[in-house]
């Protein structure tokens, strides 16, 4: 059975348009999700709407306020929604082009496939898509998604495109009063040399296929565990390593230099940076170069 689209429409590009379907591109429907029982019972809890002055009330009594001041509200009606709902005309109206490097990613919300919609679409939606994938740019776009406005990202993706819509800018979050308290200036030249080669050890290709959700899959297996009728199993927690300085660490986890012995006393440490013992050991044996079979000398 053939995917259901969330969105059908036109993609017009000045005179040129298409039909199109939009597909959620994301899913969390595989996420272990759980529902609150009563703890005698097990029967699912209903959440049901209460006031503070009459207790349950019936959902057909309720309506939508919105607060402008502390615990002052105006009441929204239906027909105070009608008269500022976006008339949808089932066009994403393309506006403009840029590099897609030019969209910072913290403005990328939920992702979606395009497709033409029918044999008739085919054509044109090829001819859009290669020419946005030779241009290297991605188009920004408008259309109404659940009653609402929103702007998109449109980019060529295998044999069809990719849509992302972005969020507004008063949903971002400037980093002022994250990063202002952070001291500026380089750091010692040689600890940052030993970063940088670190890195290079480390650089590979990004496959998602290698990054698992370990605490979905420990979930999974203790809930099976408990299918079974066994008792949970608890993973252990990682045992605390040696207390050694930021330049050894760096060293050691290039298989430079050997960790130093635990001290003997807190006092006399200098500030010191915590770093796993079985991490560290690791990553002192994967630095290390792989041994070659050599022929003996006859």
């Amino acid at each position: 059975m053939a995917p259901r689209a969330s969105w059908k429409g036109y993609l017009k590009l000045s005179l040129v348009s298409c039909p199109v379907r939009l597909y959620p591109a994301s899913s969390s429907s595989e996420r272990i999700t759980f529902n609150q029982l009563h703890k005698d019972t097990h029967n699912r809890i209903n959440m049901k709407p209460v006031d503070p002055e009459l207790g349950l009330v019936e959902r057909s009594d309720l309506v939508k306020g919105y607060e402008y001041e502390d615990k002052q509200y105006v009441i929204i009606d239906e027909t105070d929604l009608e008269s500022v709902r976006i008339e949808s005309n089932h066009t994403m109206n393309i506006e403009a082009f840029v590099d897609e490097d030019e969209v910072d990613q913290i403005y990328l919300d939920a992702p979606y496939y395009m497709a033409p919609d029918g044999a008739m679409a085919e054509e044109t939606f090829a001819v859009l898509r290669e020419a946005m994938r030779k241009s290297g740019k991605v188009a920004i776009a408008r259309l109404v998604l659940s009653s609402r406005e929103r702007v998109v990202t449109i980019g060529a993706r295998e044999n069809g495109m990719f849509v992302c819509t972005l969020r507004n800018p008063n949903e971002v979050r400037g980093t002022a009063e994250y990063f202002n308290t952070i001291p500026k200036g380089e750091p010692d030249p040689e600890m940052l040399e030993l970063a940088e080669k670190l890195i290079e050890q480390k650089v590979t290709h990004f496959d998602p296929k290698n990054y698992e959700d370990r605490y979905e899959a420990a979930l999974m297996q203790m809930i099976r565990e408990k299918l079974k009728g066994h008792n949970p199993i608890i993973a252990a927690a990682p045992e605390r390593g040696n207390v050694i300085n930021l330049m050894d660490a760096l060293k050691a986890s290039l298989g430079q230099a050997k960790p130093p012995a635990k001290s003997k006393s807190k006092a006399d440490a200098p500030a010191k940076t915590s770093v796993d013992k079985a991490a560290l050991a690791a990553a002192v044996e994967a630095s290390k170069p792989a041994k070659t079979a050599t022929k003996k000398k006859a």
